[in-house]
């Protein structure tokens, strides 16, 4: 689905309806996210349909490292060659020399979510492990995307924004299923981190917010992330 010129929104039920998207700048493709399948073949698809070909995408930058976000994440770096970019603090997850670390069991959010954040404590599903080649910090450039550095949900929790085209892509700090909400109550490992986080994000004022989970903010999204922030403090 292509929510802004030159973005498009690749989405699946698994994973908790997990979104990723894919950015086309000239003869360039960046991709954020890489879905839960290990075969990545809604993001080929994808590619292909836009007329380029899989050799056309040149990052993979990643969210965070919870698994339905890295799914197709191996294979696509052994079909297009992509470079793999991240945080510091979650590239040994990505590589998968390290667990995602859990969140408390205890109840607290929408009950849909809760299967989830028992996988994340067991470590289950285990996603296909994938060398990062490039460590990102706050402010880089990925493709046309600038690299926003939102910890919270995790220590190295990334948004990347393409100012151009209006397109924030926030990962996990924001989730429009089962309803909108700043993030998953339950899922950040420092609320503290990720309140600040979130007014950050506000700041910004994007037309478009590419959520983690849910289908994407196309309509009043600057404000309906205001209105979380502010609903978080």
């Amino acid at each position: 689905m292509r929510v802004a010129e030159g973005v498009y929104s690749i989405g699946q039920r698994k994973g908790g309806r997990v979104h990723a998207y894919l950015f086309e700048q000239n003869s360039e493709l960046t991709l954020v996210d890489a879905l839960f399948d290990a075969d990545a073949e809604r993001i080929l698809d994808c590619i292909r349909s836009i007329g380029r070909t899989p050799g056309d995408l040149k990052y993979i930058a990643l969210t965070h490292a919870h698994r339905s976000h890295l799914g197709g994440l191996a294979r696509l770096k052994r079909v297009t060659g992509a470079l793999v970019c991240a945080h510091e603090w979650e590239a040994d997850i990505i590589a998968g020399e390290r667990l995602a670390q859990s969140v408390s069991l205890r109840p607290k959010g929408p009950l849909s979510t809760y299967p989830m954040r028992i996988g994340l404590a067991l470590g289950r599903p285990r996603h296909v492990p994938c060398p990062v080649d490039r460590l990102l910090l706050d402010g880089d450039q990925v493709g046309p995307l600038q690299v926003v550095h939102i910890p919270g949900h995790t220590p190295g929790h990334l948004a990347f924004r393409w100012e151009r085209r209006g397109v924030l892509a926030v990962g996990d700090a924001v989730a429009t299923w089962p309803r909108i909400d700043a993030g998953w109550p339950g899922f950040n490992l420092n609320e503290g981190q990720y309140r600040a986080s979130l007014k950050r994000l506000a700041q910004i004022e994007a037309e478009v917010i590419a959520v983690g989970h849910g289908e994407p903010l196309t309509e009043r999204a600057s404000e309906r992330v205001h209105a979380l922030a502010e609903g978080s403090s």
